[in-house]
This record gives structure tokens, C-alpha cells and sequence, in this order.
């Protein structure tokens, strides 16, 4: 018999081939959980072990919603070795971990008592998430691969609403084994979280067999729900390339227990299931089989998909407990997803024939980034937090606008309205899918923009109340105009920006009104100014400054674009201005501060840029506007250049003293970064701590914190970590750069964090996408496809490029001086200049 670590470099090579960036394996698997799902369509995700949870297809996330849905294998060896047991039924899940054991009631794990396979070792590179089980009582290895496809430059095939599974199991004996498989999906349509945070799932659900050109399988339906309610739909398991063997449309009407006892038995009998005689469950689950001989050294596949298609989305859900947020709740707002497909029967009709090619383009740019120079922890997080994308952060309404949650709570959104002042933060979107990028464009310059050019942070669903949030952010305004000059040099279209133009400079302007963010119009953010930390800032930061001179820089030459070369000049003149400014009065002490300017009264402050709640709560900020708490003052932020970086990531120089970035960012390494947290105070949320390194959001090295400073400063994200690598890579600082991206990464290790789940204010947190500026930042890659021109940094080394459908890499050659660059495109076309950057 050839063992299993024989047959490792075997398996490797064989078809389909994924890449991998990262490998957990013991308690490192204990937290892992793999979105899978499309674009805006919900997920399922898979778990360290290979077990299927976190069903969250139901319009909103669902943490902790894991039905007994599982695949199950049975092995027939027809002469087993002396002692060894002929027939072997495995879930195809690894062994519970020591962390899943304790319970009130025993382990609260899913099908805690049935047999498992010993050992599991995940090894990942989102969206490709591949689980290799092993036992030595069983005479096969099984490897599990499951994802769902992420082509970039195609956002329709990027959100299919379906979870791909392919189990390949390898015979390790000299004779053939007889093998089934078989898949069996609870019927949750119509599930809702009940108040002890379990799920009820109603009456009336139903399996019906489906089978199609290429596919075959069953698809759920319910007899008795509301077609209006929001869990209402249908779901499908199906076998692609094959037909079943056999199959059930439910489990028998047990107690006890039985109904999974009974199935076990009817499997493990021959391999093959029967309906059972009798009542059937009242919540149904359908088994399929796929059934083969395993010829000895072998591989036999079979692949599995799982559809949803629930059309009914609202508006933004909150928890009743919670304080109501802006938006009609009550009005169904769709699925843009559910509008492609009539149901999940259709949605795996359509999907099998094309996803082979799918998974190839996937596994293509995947490679792209795994096979560069860029080191493994940077690659990790670059693929990693795409998750976000996939996760019920995100969504599409029905005609299909783009748009966001922060983060998610355990079963509602966190923070609604694709928030201005978090997504600024993230380089995904607008570089994977130039689409998806106009689409929040649109909701930013469009449907939250007033008519003085107010923009609310928060936007609102329908989309006619997008100005129902009634404040402006000074970070977020600014930096949508940043991320509009980004989406247009990505994408190249002109046509577009002009659409949009005359409200995007009516949301500069709007920085200049009386008693505004720069009234006086010297180039500096005096005034009151909301921000991501939740709080007003009065008076000049370098955080605010950052993104301030950044919009000023970007808008200079959005509206050199589009013709208007007056504005042009006085946004280049103002951006001039306000950065000898910054650099005069906010740069000290080796970086940029706070310089506070108390607005004294109310009255000081223009409508529309203070945050109060009425009747007895205060507000979010400082009630003191004579001597205001909650201020940076003398602190250095970790993200004081944000701004400044998202513009260089665009080729757009903001006028700071390049000396003094420089300097500042090595003084955010210097002053922030904590190599474990024993001594650190903390009084808010914990994201380190013990001996984990990161780095702190800000620290006071001149020895005067405020007070009360603003109320995140001691706390870890990875968002700000990101950013502040981006910044150092950019400047070519790129050992630091590592540094910080490995801290953030080593602690999201499986054993304590989910390595595809950042969180924040809430899990799949947006900020965390930050880490997808890494791709361009570590080779300094500009891409403007307004001149279908790349350039890069001369660096040595082989690059990734991923520009929407445009995936490839850029080598670097010559030593000690890069000399010779070349464009190797994998996906889409080449591009007409790359060159190296002088």
C-alpha cells in the first residue's frame, strides 16, 4: 500500500491544479471559514475541517446557521487487509479539534458523533480553499476543493449565486475499491433566527428531482411561505458531468435522532440511498450519490454544485434592538443576481457549462499573484480579504447598483450605506471590477449628493433617499473624489467622468462653503469635520489634510479631463497652498498631527457637518467646542497619509514634502508598532492582544495625550495596517512593509482568528481590503488606461497586474539597477506602454 505522503507530490499535479499561498493544518484550523459565494449573493463557507457553515444566502449574515447539510463517503474494499474493516463511511470533514469538544449539552459541532476522517490540512489561495483528509484505517486520501469563481474585469461571472465542490479520492491500495459519495443539503429556505439564535425553518418545504444538460440533481421549493418574505426561494444541489446513482427527496419522520441514524444506516448498507417509507421529515434534506470503481493508484472525481436564487432583499435590516437606521425596511430593493435567473434549479442550469472555463481564469489570476516575487504574507493578504467581496458585507440591488454594509453583525449588517469614510480605505473593488467601482460612483455623486454639493456619508435605500443621512464626512467626500480619479485612470472612461463631473466639483466646492471645511479657502481643513473615527475633528490633521490635498490633486486633473482647465488651475493652486501648509504647521516631531481650532459655538459650524442625536443622547463627538476632547492633538496616526498614498497609487503627487513622508512613515513604524500588548491600554475593542505584534492606531510620543483622545486610538486594524504598508511599499520601504503585513497576517493564524475574516465594527470588514493595494504597491505599478500605459518602480523582480479583465506580470530585470522591463499578459491584452518610472 503507498501511503499517503507518497502520493503528495501525485496529487499535486493533477487535474485541476489550484495554487496555494498558505497551509493550515492542526488547532490552525480550528477558525478557519472560507467565503463562498458570488459577488452580492450571500455565501457559504467552508470550514477548516471541510465542513460547510455560516449558511448566510438568506438576505442577511448569519454567523453560526449551520445545518446538518454535509457530504459523506462510503469505501468498499472487497479484500481488506487482515484486521481491517471492509467498509469505511466517513464524513468528508476532518476530526473535531479540541476546541469543539465542550458543551452544555456535548459538542455543539453539527454531527458531532459521526465517523470523521483523522487528519486535515487546509491549504488556501482565495477563492480556492482545498482540504486533504486522511485516516489510516481508510484506504483512500480525499481532497476537497471548493470555491466560487472571482474573474477579474467580469463581475456577472464573479457573482454567481452557487458553491462549487469537487472531491477527488485516491486509492492507496493495490485493488479496487467501490465508492460512493453523496451530498445531502437541508432544505433552510424560509429560516429565521429565533430569539435564542437558533433557526426555525417553517412548513411546506419540498425537494423535487431536476436534471439537465450536463447536471443532475434536486431543487428545494416551499409550498407554504410568503413569496414576499425575505428568506423566500429556492435551492438546488446538483451533480455536474455526471448522473446520479441514486437519491433522496428527504429523511425519514424521526425522533431521537433517527432520522440521521436511519440515513447512515441506508448508506453505509451498499452505498446507495432509498426515500425512506413512511412520513418524511418535516424539514426535508435531499441526498445524492455518485457512485464508481476506484481502480488502485487512481483518482476518482465527482463534483457537486449547490445553487440559491432568494430575490427578496430590503432595504437596510437592522436588528429591532438596535437603533433604527435611516431607510425603508419594508421595502423589497431585489437581488441583481435573482434577476439572471428564474430559480436555483436555472442558476446551476446555466453555470455547469461554463464553469470549467470559469475555474480556469480563476486559478489563472489566482496564479498570478501566488507565482510573483511578492512574499507569501503580502500575497496572503491580498487574496485573503477579497473574501469581503463574497461575503454578506456586500450585495446588489435589483438593478444592479453595487453597494456595502462596514461589516456584518452576527445576523444584521453592521453600519449601513457603503459608508464613504470606510470604503475609501479599500483598493479592491475599483481594480477587480471597473463596473462595480461606477456603479458607487454613481451612488456617491448621484443619489447622496444635495444640491450644495453635500454628500451624505450614508447612503440611503431606495436609492431616491440617498440623502437621508443627513451629515457629511470630510474624509469620506474627500476621498470619493479620490477614489473617482482612480476608478476613471483604471477604466479609461472619459465618458463617464464627464457624466459625473459637474457633481463631483459641486462636492469639492462644498469643502469652501461659510463655515465649512476650509471656508477660507488656504488649502487647510479648519473647520468641523466628521470622520472614520466616528467623532468631529476641529481644526488641520494630517490624516484629514491627506485625503483633503489628495481630492485637490486628482480633481486638478479630472477636470483638465473633461475641459474645465479654470477649476483645473485653482485646484492645483489650492492643493500647492495647502500642502506648504500642512507641511508648516502640522509637521513636527518627525510627522503629522493635530493642530486643534475649537469652533467655540454651534453657530461656527455649517448645517450638515456635526453628528447630534435628538432628545437625551449627545453627540458622537465632543460636546465641548470651546476646548473639544476627542481630538488626535499632538498623536501620530497610523493612518496620516492615507490620502496622500491613494493618490500615489494613481501617479498623482499631492506637493508634501517628500522628506517629511518619508520621515513620518518611518515615525508611525517607530512610534506605533507594539511587539506584544501586555502593557498597551486599551479601553475599547480588542483586535491584539498578549504577545501579538501590530500596530496601534496611534500613539502620543511627545507625552501629552488629550485626555480623552479620539475614542480608536489604541485599538489594532488591519485596514490602517495595510494602508501604512501601501504607503511604506510605495516609497520602496518594502522590508517594513513586510513587516507590517506579516504581523497583521500571523495573527489572523486559524488558531485564534479566521484568516478570511478581518473584522472591525463587525466581521468581513471593508477597511481590511486596504491590503489590495498591496498587488500594485510592491512593484509601484501605475496603470492609466486613459493612454493604455503601465509603469512601474525600478525594482527587480516578477509583478502581478490585475487592472479588471487585464492579469498578467510585469518582470523586472537588471542588477544593481532595474534596466529592462516586459509585460507578460496571462488575461485580457497586453498594454500599449510599460515602461520604468525614471
Amino acid at each position: 500500500m503507498t501511503g499517503p505522503d507518497d502520493l503528495a507530490a501525485d496529487l499535486e499535479t493533477t487535474p485541476p491544479e489550484w495554487p496555494r499561498v498558505r497551509t493550515f493544518r492542526g488547532d490552525e484550523l480550528l477558525r478557519v471559514a472560507m467565503p463562498v459565494g458570488g459577488i452580492g449573493t450571500g455565501c457559504i463557507s467552508l470550514g477548516g475541517r471541510g465542513q460547510l457553515m455560516d449558511w448566510e444566502l438568506l438576505n442577511r449574515p448569519a454567523k453560526g446557521h449551520d445545518p446538518q447539510s454535509f457530504f459523506a463517503v462510503r469505501v468498499e474494499d472487497p479484500a481488506p487487509a487482515e484486521g481491517s474493516a471492509a467498509v469505511h463511511t466517513r464524513l468528508l470533514e476532518g476530526a473535531l479539534l479540541p476546541g469543539e469538544r465542550q458543551g452544555a449539552h456535548g459538542s455543539a459541532v453539527p454531527l458531532a458523533g459521526m465517523p470523521r476522517f483523522r487528519d486535515a490540512e487546509f491549504d488556501a489561495a482565495y477563492p480556492l480553499g482545498q482540504v486533504t483528509l486522511t485516516d489510516p484505517a481508510v484506504p483512500v486520501q480525499a481532497v476537497l476543493q471548493v470555491f466560487n469563481p472571482l474573474v477579474p474585469g467580469d463581475a456577472e461571472a464573479s457573482g454567481l449565486p452557487l458553491l462549487a465542490y469537487r472531491v477527488s479520492l485516491r486509492n492507496l491500495t493495490d485493488r479496487p475499491l467501490q465508492v460512493s459519495v453523496c451530498g445531502n443539503l437541508q432544505h433552510v429556505i424560509g429560516a429565521h433566527a429565533g430569539p435564542d439564535g437558533g433557526y426555525r425553518i417553517p412548513p411546506g418545504n419540498v425537494f423535487v428531482p431536476v436534471t439537465g444538460a450536463g447536471y443532475d440533481g434536486l431543487v428545494g421549493h416551499s409550498t407554504q411561505l410568503d413569496e414576499t418574505d425575505e428568506a423566500w426561494g429556492t435551492l438546488a444541489i446538483a451533480l455536474a458531468g455526471q448522473s446520479a446513482t441514486s437519491r433522496r427527496t428527504n429523511w425519514a419522520g424521526l425522533s431521537w435522532g433517527d432520522s440521521l441514524l436511519d440515513f447512515w444506516d441506508d448508506f453505509s448498507a451498499d452505498g446507495q440511498v432509498d426515500d425512506p417509507i413512511g412520513k418524511g421529515a418535516r424539514t426535508p434534506t435531499a441526498s445524492l450519490v455518485a457512485s464508481g470503481t476506484l481502480q488502485p493508484d487512481s483518482v476518482w472525481r465527482a463534483r457537486y454544485l449547490i445553487g440559491w436564487h432568494l430575490p427578496n432583499r430590503r432595504g437596510w435590516l437592522d436588528d429591532p434592538a438596535d437603533r433604527a437606521e435611516p431607510g425603508r425596511a419594508d421595502v423589497i430593493v431585489g437581488n441583481q443576481y435573482a434577476g439572471r435567473f428564474r430559480d436555483a434549479a436555472d442558476v446551476i442550469s446555466r453555470a455547469v457549462t461554463d464553469l470549467d472555463q470559469l475555474e480556469s481564469a480563476t486559478v489563472a489570476a489566482v496564479r498570478a499573484v501566488v507565482d510573483s516575487d511578492l512574499p507569501r504574507p503580502v500575497a496572503d493578504a491580498v487574496l485573503s480579504n477579497v473574501a469581503v467581496l463574497k461575503s454578506p458585507t456586500c450585495f446588489r440591488i435589483a438593478e444592479g447598483t453595487f453597494l456595502g454594509w462596514e461589516g456584518c453583525n452576527l445576523r444584521t449588517g453592521s453600519c449601513h450605506g457603503s459608508c464613504t469614510h470606510v470604503w475609501n480605505y479599500q483598493y479592491a473593488v475599483e481594480q477587480l471590477f471597473g463596473d462595480l467601482g461606477w456603479s458607487m460612483r454613481e451612488v456617491e455623486f448621484v443619489h447622496s449628493l444635495d444640491d450644495r454639493g453635500l454628500m451624505s456619508f450614508r447612503a440611503g435605500l431606495p436609492l431616491a433617499e440617498g440623502t437621508g443621512w443627513r451629515i457629511a464626512a470630510a474624509d469620506g467626500q474627500m476621498g470619493a473624489l479620490v477614489r473617482l480619479h482612480r476608478t476613471w485612470r483604471l477604466t479609461g472612461d472619459t465618458d463617464r467622468l464627464r457624466e459625473l463631473w459637474p457633481n463631483a466639483r459641486r462636492a469639492l466646492e462644498f469643502a469652501w462653503i461659510d463655515k465649512g471645511w476650509d471656508a477660507d479657502r488656504d488649502g487647510l481643513m479648519e473647520g468641523c469635520q466628521h470622520n472614520t473615527m466616528d467623532v468631529e475633528y476641529y481644526g488641520p490633521s494630517g490624516v484629514n489634510q491627506s485625503w483633503y490635498l489628495a481630492a485637490l490633486a486628482t480633481c486638478s486633473e479630472l477636470a483638465d479631463a473633461v475641459g474645465d482647465h479654470d477649476f483645473a488651475s485653482r485646484c492645483r493652486d489650492l492643493a500647492e497652498r495647502g500642502a506648504r501648509l500642512t507641511d508648516d504647521v502640522l509637521f513636527a516631531s518627525g510627522y503629522y498631527a493635530q493642530d486643534i481650532r475649537p469652533p467655540m459655538t454651534a453657530d461656527n459650524i455649517a448645517e450638515g457637518l456635526r453628528i447630534r442625536y435628538q432628545g437625551e443622547n449627545p453627540a458622537v463627538g465632543s460636546d465641548d467646542l470651546v476646548d473639544p476632547d476627542l481630538q488626535i492633538g499632538s498623536g501620530c496616526t497610523t493612518d496620516q497619509l492615507v490620502g496622500h498614498t491613494a493618490a500615489a497609487m494613481s501617479g498623482v503627487v499631492t506637493g508634501l514634502s517628500p522628506a517629511n513622508v518619508s520621515e513620518a512613515l518611518a515615525s508611525i513604524v517607530r512610534h506605533n508598532h507594539r511587539d506584544g500588548f501586555t502593557d498597551q491600554v486599551n479601553h475599547l475593542r480588542t483586535y491584539a492582544t498578549a504577545d501579538e505584534r501590530g500596530m496601534i492606531n496611534c500613539s502620543f510620543p511627545r507625552g501629552d495625550r488629550p485626555e480623552r483622545p479620539f475614542p480608536y486610538c489604541y485599538e489594532v486594524w488591519t485596514g490602517q495596517e495595510y494602508s501604512l504598508a501601501v504607503g511604506l511599499a510605495v516609497e520602496g520601504e518594502l522590508d517594513a512593509a513586510a513587516a507590517v503585513v506579516a504581523d497583521a497576517r500571523d495573527r489572523h493564524d486559524g488558531r485564534s482568528r479566521n484568516p478570511f475574516n478581518e473584522t472591525e465594527c463587525g466581521n468581513h470588514y471593508v477597511r481590511s481590503m486596504a491590503s489590495f493595494g498591496l498587488l500594485h504597491a510592491w512593484s509601484g505599478a501605475v496603470v492609466d488606461a486613459t493612454s493604455d500605459r503601465l509603469t512601474v518602480a525600478a525594482r527587480p523582480g516578477k509583478w502581478p497586474i490585475i487592472v479588471g479583465e487585464r492579469v498578467g506580470q510585469v518582470v523586472v530585470e537588471g542588477e544593481p539597477q532595474a534596466t529592462s522591463v516586459r509585460y507578460e499578459p496571462i488575461l485580457g491584452p497586453a498594454f500599449g506602454t510599460v515602461e520604468i518610472r525614471p
